[in-house]
C-alpha cells in the first residue's frame, strides 16, 4: 500500500530540505500535527540528522513514534513512523529544477496487517490529497522565509 505525490517548491534545494527535513517545523506544514516531542539523535549541533527520533502528537491523539532512516543533504530524507502495528514510511526526493525551483516527490509505504489493514486502506485513500495540501503549505511557507531573508 501507498502513494506518490509530488509539488514544486520556489526556493533553493538547500532551504527546502532543511526545512522538511527538521521535524520541529512540522506542525506548521502538517495538518495532522498539533506538536512533535523529540526523543534523541540530534548532531552535536543540535540538528536533526540520521537516526533522529521524535512522537508526532496528531489531533485525533495517535503518537506514531517516528524515526529518520535517510538522510542524504539536498537530495533524500526518510522518516519511518510506526504506531500499534500500523507502520508507514516516508520518502522524500529533492531534485533542483533551477536555481531557486525544487520539486519534492513524496512516497509513502503504509503496512498494515490484520485488523489495522482498513486503517491503511483509509490512509491510502486520503493520504494523497492530504499530502499534496501539506506540501503546498510548507512550499509557501519556506518561499515567505526566503523572501524575509
Amino acid at each position: 500500500m501507498g502513494f506518490t505525490v509530488a509539488h514544486d517548491f520556489e526556493a533553493p534545494v538547500g532551504e527546502v530540505f532543511d526545512y522538511l527535513a527538521d521535524p520541529r517545523n512540522r506542525p506548521a506544514w502538517q495538518s495532522s500535527l498539533r506538536r512533535v516531542e523529540l526523543l534523541d539523535g540530534l548532531r552535536p549541533d543540535g540538528e536533526p540528522g540520521l537516526g533522529t527520533r521524535w512522537y508526532d502528537v496528531t489531533w485525533p491523539g495517535v503518537r506514531p513514534l517516528m524515526q529518520v532512516t535517510a538522510w542524504e543533504q539536498n537530495v533524500r530524507w526518510v522518516e519511518h513512523g510506526r504506531w500499534r502495528g500500523l507502520e508507514v514510511t516516508l520518502d522524500l526526493v529533492f531534485t533542483p529544477l533551477e536555481e531557486d525551483r525544487t520539486r519534492v516527490r513524496a512516497t509513502t509505504v503504509t503496512r498494515a496487517t490484520g485488523w489495522r489493514r482498513p486503517l491503511g486502506l483509509l490512509l491510502d485513500r486520503l493520504g494523497p490529497v492530504a499530502a499534496r495540501d501539506d506540501l503546498r503549505r510548507a512550499a509557501r511557507r519556506v518561499a515567505r522565509q526566503g523572501r524575509s531573508r
